[in-house]
């Protein structure tokens, strides 16, 4: 390694991962209405329930970037947290998902529909970052991660 390769590497911008989780409590039915109810039953089970059913989710937002000198930070946390509270969390909190919310009408509110539309409101609104994984959390044994591929 020559002096050239180590000035390289110090100057190399170091690319840490901060993750901000945010929770919120909602109900949603999965039912496909082209199907018969027994065939929905049969698909999606208890979750297609006509009267819906509710969880606890957790919301855990990554992004990366390099920390900027003045500060040490790739983003404010503060600023996050009020970014994905704002634009997510809010409208999520105690909704009907399959009724209640905008930004999903007009699909099967799966967590795996959910987390994209997640991305796609938040990605514009990260600073000094990017986004780097959303990860939804519906019960202790699913979840789902996007990387915006």
């Amino acid at each position: 390694m020559n002096i050239c390769d180590l000035i390289s590497m110090t100057n190399k911008e170091k690319i840490v991962y901060i993750t901000r989780r945010e929770r919120f409590n909602a109900a949603h039915k999965l039912y496909n209405p082209k199907w018969t109810e027994e065939e929905n039953e049969a698909f999606f089970g208890k979750c297609s329930n006509k009267y819906y059913h509710g969880h606890n989710f957790e919301l855990l937002v990554t992004i990366k970037g390099a920390a900027n000198p003045e500060t040490g930070m790739v983003m404010d946390l503060k600023r996050m947290k009020h970014i994905i509270r704002n634009l997510v969390t809010e409208k999520l909190d105690h909704r009907n998902l399959n009724e209640d919310v905008d930004f999903l009408k007009g699909m099967m509110p799966s967590i795996e529909n959910i987390v994209v539309k997640i991305w796609e409101i938040l990605e514009p609104h990260i600073e000094n970052g990017k986004l780097h994984c959303i990860k939804l959390i519906e019960t202790e044994n699913n979840f789902v991660e996007y990387y915006g591929d």
